[in-house]
């Protein structure tokens, strides 16, 4: 047998979301945006294990456990639903280790990791009537190996990259049976009203000032993957504290201080 294919629910333990709403601002409705991460471990990973951590990991984060809902085509809203997170397992026997060496890895354009990651359905996100998770996992065992590989893909809709590594310190802390480090999520959303704008601002703007339709924006971004070679750059912890507290200290986030 080359490789065999599973899959389970986790559901949050206990449930906390209780089918509350949150309000998502304009810019939160990327429904065609989502993160996906692939981590490569040398040892096993324990499925009770696992099972346990994303389950109180959820409970810890009952925005991620919810669904995209929409009133009016106007209004949109993530309800906090306590839905259980399909995770998929792969039992993989042809490959003999991880055929990746770089640790770094941003080659949209070859899609080298889509095998490990169960990608969102954007399609069906966008869609209301669908309830499509906002968060996929996926777990390969490559059996000769021993390695083991986890792929997450994180609705954009849920927050950034800063949003996404928080959650996953989480996962990883619950797993490692350690208490994860403050501060807890806090799960608000800025409205603005259309009488707040203030135009003055407009020119120091460039992505509003210059906008251009999505197909163009994608060819320019798909083309650039073609044309220039990654610079993969490696931060310590320390160095990533100087970094944030140069582009503002604790009004923003590291991932906005690397943006």
């Amino acid at each position: 047998m080359v490789s065999s294919s599973s899959s389970f629910m986790v559901s949050p333990l206990p449930p906390t979301g209780n089918n509350r709403r949150i309000e998502l601002a304009g810019f939160d409705l990327w429904t065609h945006a989502h993160i996906d991460n692939v981590f490569v471990y040398p040892s096993e990973i324990n499925i009770d294990q696992f099972k346990e951590a994303l389950s109180r990991t959820l409970s810890l984060w009952p925005l991620v456990d919810g669904h995209v809902r929409a009133e009016d085509n106007e209004h949109y809203f993530i309800e906090m639903s306590d839905n259980p997170i399909p995770v998929t397992l792969v039992v993989n026997n042809a490959l003999n280790k991880w055929p990746r060496d770089s640790s770094v890895i941003v080659e949209l354009s070859e899609n080298v990791l889509s095998p490990y990651v169960d990608g969102i359905r954007v399609i069906d996100l966008a869609d209301n009537s669908q309830d499509e998770p906002l968060v996929r996992l996926k777990l390969t065992h490559i059996v000769q190996s021993g390695e083991w590989v986890l792929g997450v893909s994180w609705s954009h809709i849920l927050g950034d990259a800063a949003a996404n590594l928080h959650f996953l310190n989480t996962l990883s802390c619950y797993y490692q049976q350690i208490e994860p480090l403050g501060p807890s999520p806090i799960f608000e959303r800025r409205l603005w009203r259309e009488d707040e704008a203030d135009e003055s601002f407009l020119s120091l703007m460039k992505q509003q000032r210059d906008a251009k339709p999505m197909a163009e924006i994608m060819k320019t971004f798909m083309d650039d993957q073609q044309t220039y070679d990654p610079v993969n750059l490696q931060f310590s912890g320390e160095q990533l504290a100087r970094l944030r507290t140069l582009a503002g200290g604790s009004s923003v986030s590291v991932q906005d201080a690397l943006s």
